[in-house]
């Protein structure tokens, strides 16, 4: 799952790698110009003093060109050509960088130790920077065979005479003190390490920084209902857009506390105050029928009045206990009781109710007594509400059965049924108050209802320290499991 943490360590480390390859390349580009400098200066030294003896040679010598044989092409007799005179190529030997000078027409008149190291091409390349004759000194790279890059220097010399024209100096660029090529290679190792360390700072930091934000969550994870309501998230001392967040949401449970406590107050006195008048006017109906000189027909309609009135004062006394369940002021009357002979009876039950539609009921029990502290009206109550389910949605013929599980720790109830079952979408909301599946829960006569027993038994279960899971699949019935702790339940409040 993508997190916030996880995308602003990946920004994080997109921001760290941009950053080393801008400072590098910025790094590069600023110390290639002065290492170039550098060089610069030092082809300039040796240039100036080659132009300078030459100058001063040919002032004082006159011409300082000489005729020498060389070997024809193909070894075959000799070619004179003109040559550099020995007293001033003597000097030169000692030039520390390879140096050449050429005659009016481009072609070799001297060439130093160093240059006469390098291959043919090389020296034909480092000859041909010199046609045509440069008019002022030129500096520039060039990449020669077998040498790799370097920096040269070309200069005229315009008065060394006639025959004499210009002169160039050159050196590899590997001789640079801070070679960019090293420093790069360096970054291609270095910066893995730095962008590896950045993803671990990165982390820990959107951590950090993203803790407030975690506490927040895991505390409104807690304020599941309405009975959590009354609890509120810290807010952070930073005094910025987290601790204002807090205190909008804290502003807006509280708002709903409010509510909530609104509505179970008019639930509970609306509910309290029904009781009383239902009782009545049930009192009346009952009256009316027992008149021996009621019509037929009357007592057929008051017959369908008090059952209608029975199910309404089921209703309101239902409404009445979620109401104090949800303000805390129902007390369990706890004691160890055996669950077994509890379970038998709710499926004793079960078998009466599904007698006529020929339902088989069937029980598994323990051996042995399965002692637990529990309220037993209400788990007998739980029960009813799970078995009456199970007979009310299982068509005819099919089967029902109760089980009863003693693990040690903790005891697990089951009742399964046969039945028509559950959409996959409808699980998540079986337990909510008046809620009926459209196709499987109509309240018709057949299978009369509120839709809110089983949010009745969800709150038993709770109540005991327990839950309560459904699982079904429509057509194949479903199974409801209860499981109980060994530890006892404590009362939920004062009533």
């Amino acid at each position: 799952m993508t997190t916030i943490r996880s995308r602003l360590t990946i920004w994080y480390t997109v921001a760290m790698g941009v950053v080393i390859v801008a400072f590098g390349t910025a790094l590069v580009i600023e110390r290639r110009h002065p290492s170039f400098d550098e060089l610069d200066q030092r082809l300039s030294l040796e240039a100036g003093v080659a132009l300078g003896y030459i100058t001063e040679s040919h002032r004082v010598l006159g011409e300082l060109t000489t005729l020498d044989s060389v070997p024809g092409r193909g070894g075959v007799g000799w070619t004179p050509m003109k040559v550099l005179a020995t007293d001033v190529s003597g000097y030169l030997e000692g030039m520390r960088d390879p140096l050449i000078v050429v005659d009016s027409q481009g072609n070799l008149l001297y060439a130093s130790a160093e240059a006469r190291t390098l291959s043919y091409s090389a020296l034909e390349a480092m000859v041909g920077l010199l046609r045509p004759r440069p008019g002022v000194q030129v500096t520039g790279t060039v990449k020669l065979e077998a040498v790799g890059a370097v920096r040269y220097l070309a200069a005229p010399l315009p008065d060394a005479g006639p025959n004499i024209a210009a002169l160039l100096v050159a050196t590899p660029t590997h001789a640079v003190t801070f070679e960019p090529r090293q420093l790069i290679r360096s970054m291609l190792v270095i910066a893995p390490l730095i962008l590896l360390g950045s993803v671990g700072v990165g982390y820990w930091l959107a951590g950090r920084a993203l803790q407030p934000i975690q506490d927040m969550m895991d505390e409104l994870e807690a304020i599941t209902d309405g009975r959590s309501l009354h609890r509120r998230l810290m807010v952070p001392r930073s005094g910025d857009e987290l601790a204002r967040l807090a205190i909008e949401v804290n502003g807006m449970i509280a708002r709903l506390e409010q509510s909530f406590s609104g509505l179970r107050r008019f639930t509970a006195d609306a509910s309290h105050e029904l009781k009383t008048p239902l009782m009545v006017v049930r009192a009346g109906v009952e009256r009316a029928l027992t008149n021996p000189g009621a019509p037929a027909d009357s007592i057929e309609a008051l017959d369908d009045t008090l059952n209608q009135i029975n199910r309404m004062s089921e209703l309101v006394e239902t409404l009445l206990t979620l109401a104090r369940a949800d303000e805390g002021r129902t007390t369990l009357a706890v004691e160890e009781k055996d669950l077994g002979p509890l379970v038998a009876e709710a499926a004793e039950t079960a078998g009466m109710l599904g007698e006529a539609r020929e339902i088989s009921v069937t029980a598994s029990l323990p051996e042995h007594p399965v002692l637990l502290p529990v309220d037993s009206g209400r788990i007998r109550q739980l029960l009813l509400n799970l078995v009456t389910n199970a007979i009310k949605y299982t068509p005819e013929g099919g089967a029902v059965a109760v089980e009863l599980e003693d693990t040690g720790e903790q005891v697990t109830i089951r009742v399964k049924d046969t039945g028509i079952g559950i959409a996959a979408g409808d699980l998540p909301h079986v337990f909510d108050r008046f809620w009926r599946a459209d196709l499987s829960r109509d309240r018709t006569e057949e299978r009369p209802g509120f839709g809110l027993g089983l949010a009745i038994s969800r709150w038993i279960a709770e109540a005991h320290g327990g839950s309560i899971g459904v699982q079904s699949r429509p057509g194949r019935g479903s199974t409801f499991t209860i499981t109980l702790p060994r530890a006892a339940a404590a009362p939920s409040g004062p009533s």
